[in-house]
């Protein structure tokens, strides 16, 4: 059980490496287990229950299983804090039809190369604020470095 934020959490972890039965399993590289977790959340006295299910390459192993699922949504909600911070996703507008799934699309995009770009030392904030005033930085976001002019010949 974990408290956090005024809530308190228990998560169960079941896994199994028994999955003869799965017709499925063939399709999948390298697949060991099934695993679900039941997690239980309360706020007050409001209690929710939340299933997933999960297809693994791990051994069977509860322990790894349980770290392996807390890493996935670490990383997860890493990357959404980075995209709230550097583009406002929150705070976006954009809500017809498939546009909102676009555009998370194209920032994800852009997140990815304002990451590649190393030569300025900014925050991923910082590095897009800069692409935005800065053509130059722009298109060594978008194209990479300049390539260097080939010597004369001879």
């Amino acid at each position: 059980m974990e408290k956090d934020h005024g809530r308190f959490e228990r998560r169960e972890y079941y896994l199994s490496s028994e999955i003869s039965w799965l017709e499925e399993a063939k399709g999948w590289k390298d697949l060991r287990s099934i695993g679900m977790v039941r997690a239980t959340r309360e706020i007050g006295s409001n209690q929710q229950t939340e299933i997933r299910y999960f297809i693994s390459s791990l051994s069977p192993n509860a322990k790894q299983f349980a770290h392996a699922v807390r890493s996935h949504w670490g990383v997860e909600n890493s990357l959404h804090w980075v995209m709230d911070i550097a583009f406002r996703e929150d705070e976006s507008r954009i809500r017809k039809d498939h546009s909102p799934a676009n555009f998370a699309v194209l920032r994800h995009i852009a997140l990815n190369l304002i990451k590649q770009e190393k030569s300025c030392k900014r925050s991923v904030k910082g590095r897009r604020l800069k692409a935005g005033w800065d053509e130059g930085y722009l298109e060594r976001v978008v194209f990479g470095p300049s390539p260097q002019p080939a010597p004369p010949p001879g």
